[in-house]
Order: structure tokens, then C-alpha cells, then sequence
């Protein structure tokens, strides 16, 4: 039976993406644990690997990761007495702060790579073909636009 207001496609369509991500995420998580780092912790480090020895405003990056800076400088204080990632103050301007990795960091992201990517590829990738890839890549792109509601 369809969620109310909701046709019978439209409910599957959402019922299906939410129980597909819920099961990925969870084993994704599953298999970043062995490495200490949940998946939020993990996408910052990808990020910051991705910035290089540059590093990345915190401002930055709690956008790119769709957080609160707020919520992204708790996570930086963990990381950071971790020994995973160094901040220090932007050079030119003196008011925010950079993130970079330490090469502690960027060997655990190294690590954590290979089973990330091994996971996408076991949990997602593989089970669909390069034209589902495709409509997916179209509906990401069209949900990816903000609604006029969002802030």
C-alpha cells in the first residue's frame, strides 16, 4: 500500500531509496570501523586529501560537507587530538582556519580508500548496469539543484 499522497511508483521509488541507503551506509560505516573513523569522519579526510598539502578553509569544508561550522569544528577538535589532521591559522587573512592532514591522516585515508572503494563497488557499482548508472547520475544532477524552500 502507498505512503498517503503518494502514488504506488512514487512510493517505491522513495521507500526503495531510503531503505538502500540506509543498508549501504550501514555497511559502509561497518567497514570503515576497523579503521577507527566513522563515514562523516571519513568524507572530511577525503576531502582533505583531495585539498592536498594546501589544506582547506574549515568554512570550506563544512560546506562542501554540508554541515554546520559549527558541527565540523567539533569534528576537526577529535580529529585533530587524533593526530589526523593539523589546524592552523589562514596565512592571509588570519581570521579562519585550515584544515590539512598529517601523515597519519593521509596514511589512514590511504587505508580507508581501498576499502571504501572495494565497498562502493560491492554494495552499489556492481550491481547495476551503465545504464542504470547513467539515470542514477541524471537523478542525482536533478536533486542535486537547491528547492526554492531550502536555505
Amino acid at each position: 500500500m502507498a505512503t498517503e499522497g503518494l502514488t504506488e511508483l512514487e512510493d517505491e521509488a522513495w521507500r526503495g531509496f531510503l531503505m538502500s541507503h540506509e543498508r549501504i551506509w550501514r555497511q559502509i560505516e561497518a567497514d570503515l570501523a576497523p579503521f577507527g573513523v566513522s563515514s562523516t569522519e571519513y568524507s572530511v579526510l577525503a576531502l582533505l586529501g583531495e585539498a592536498g598539502r594546501r589544506g582547506i578553509r574549515l568554512s570550506e569544508l563544512a560546506e562542501q560537507r554540508m554541515m554546520s561550522t559549527a558541527g565540523l569544528s567539533r569534528l576537526a577538535d577529535r580529529l585533530e587530538q587524533r593526530g589526523l589532521v593539523e589546524r592552523c591559522r589562514v596565512a592571509t587573512d588570519g581570521r579562519g582556519y585550515e584544515l590539512t592532514l598529517t601523515p597519519a591522516g593521509r596514511s589512514l585515508l590511504r587505508k580507508a580508500w581501498k576499502q571504501q572503494r572495494a565497498g562502493i563497488r560491492r554494495l552499489f557499482l556492481d550491481k547495476l548496469s551503465d545504464d542504470q548508472l547513467r539515470a542514477l547520475a541524471g537523478a542525482w544532477e536533478s536533486l542535486a539543484e537547491p528547492d526554492s524552500g531550502e536555505s
